[in-house]
């Protein structure tokens, strides 16, 4: 394939003749500059093709470290509130345990108490206490039966 340039410049159209030096000079000077400027911008095109994946990655790393500090955070946001949970329950539990000693106490007197004074009562009452154990086997011996 033949240079459509060189082949315009080749002949002269007014005059039919080879067109002078300085005319084929320019057209060369001018594809000297095309091919220059061409190479230019290509170079310019390549280095801010650089320049935007350099920004690129720093701001992939940026939003990489933003969101491990995030998740940093949030672990130790997590891991407090799970410590303040477990201090929380372990003392509701503390004092649950607490009142659960105290009735459990109370419960030991009142009927300490009680056996005491039934204790007493049967023996102030011997002959009242046997017959009202036997009426109520009695009673219980009927109900059984039905």
């Amino acid at each position: 394939m033949t240079d459509p340039l060189a082949t315009a410049t080749s002949l002269d159209p007014e005059s039919g003749f080879a067109p002078s030096p300085s005319v084929t000079q320019a057209a060369n000077d001018l594809r000297v500059a095309a091919g220059e400027k061409a190479k230019e911008l290509a170079h310019n095109v390549s280095t801010q093709a650089s320049t935007l994946k350099e920004r690129a990655i720093e701001s992939a790393q940026h939003f990489r470290e933003v969101a491990t500090e995030k998740v940093g955070q949030l672990k130790a946001t997590a891991a407090e509130r799970a410590g303040e949970m477990k201090q929380s329950a372990a003392d509701r539990a503390h004092r649950l345990q607490e009142s659960a000693a105290e009735q459990w106490r109370d419960t030991q007197v009142m009927t300490k108490e009680f056996h005491v004074t039934a204790e007493d009562y049967i023996r102030q009452n011997p002959t009242k206490c046997v017959v009202g154990a036997l009426g109520l086997g009695v009673l219980i011996g009927l109900i059984v039966r039905r």
